[in-house]
């Protein structure tokens, strides 16, 4: 199949049966979203919404988060991935935000960039989110599906696979395939198993369709026997009650 036919296939697929795919990150404005953007590195989106509710409690806004130090900001991140250093990018984003940016959060992704804890993931998932840019965020499920699914060829950097999605989704759907790929990830095609069993798109899938799923399934299927071999064989050596002549020696 040419890698344009699965490209196809792709957005037809989300197009139809996830039209209006979204971040799981809980926010209300434009401020909200990149703090809960930077907190999510190397951590889940549940953790970060568990988080959130009491940090913009305590900081409703730029301004107020502005007016704080690392140290305090620590006390409502402490949960998350690399709290002292989250809590150090959120201080300075905002100090920046305030002095440089009027308050407001930048659409362009150079002006984002230059905000301490916000690397080129972190800008295009603002720029594709607030402000519908066609910018396309990697993270290790969007480079994992991408991958799997043959929408891109050896791409081993987040910077490669980016280009190449970017050059070939029509340009209304690249800011949405970004959801599409992250929850398809999330929830199906996990990293270590992936749930090809229950996939609505394995026709198209290329790491399908090589039998590499099947040699996981395999595997898996070997080590679930070896287990349940060894379990019953355990089973069978475990001492047993001993018989009645023999209690007086057991005893002794």
């Amino acid at each position: 199949m040419l890698k344009k036919e699965r490209y196809q296939l792709f957005v037809e697929y989300f197009s139809k049966h996830q039209p209006d795919a979204e971040t799981e990150l809980h926010y209300s404005n434009p401020y909200e979203l990149l703090v809960a953007v930077i907190l999510s590195a190397q951590c889940t989106d549940k953790r970060i919404n568990q988080v959130t509710p009491a940090l913009f409690s305590r900081f409703p806004t730029v301004e107020d988060l502005a007016a704080s130090n690392a140290d305090e900001i620590f006390t409502y991140i402490r949960s998350v991935s690399y709290p002292n250093n989250k809590a150090k990018h959120l201080a300075g984003m905002a100090k920046m935000l305030v002095e440089q940016f009027g308050a407001q959060v930048p659409s362009g992704l150079d002006e984002l960039q230059k905000l301490p804890g916000v690397g080129r993931k972190t800008a295009n998932v603002i720029a594709s989110v607030i402000y519908d840019a066609p910018a396309m965020a990697v993270d290790t499920h969007v480079f994992r599906v991408s991958n799997r699914l043959g929408l891109t060829t050896n791409a081993r950097t987040p910077l490669a696979v980016e280009k190449q999605l970017i050059g070939y989704l029509p340009n209304e759907t690249i800011a949405m395939a970004h959801h599409w790929l992250i929850l398809h990830g999330r929830y199906i095609c996990l990293a270590r198993k992936p749930k090809c069993e229950i996939c609505p798109i394995t026709h198209f899938c290329k790491y399908y369709q090589s039998g590499k799923a099947a040699l996981v399934f395999s595997k898996t299927a070997k080590v679930a026997k070896s287990k349940s071999a060894k379990a019953k064989t355990i089973k069978k050596l475990k001492p047993q009650n001993l018989p009645i002549e023999n209690e007086a020696i057991a005893k002794d």
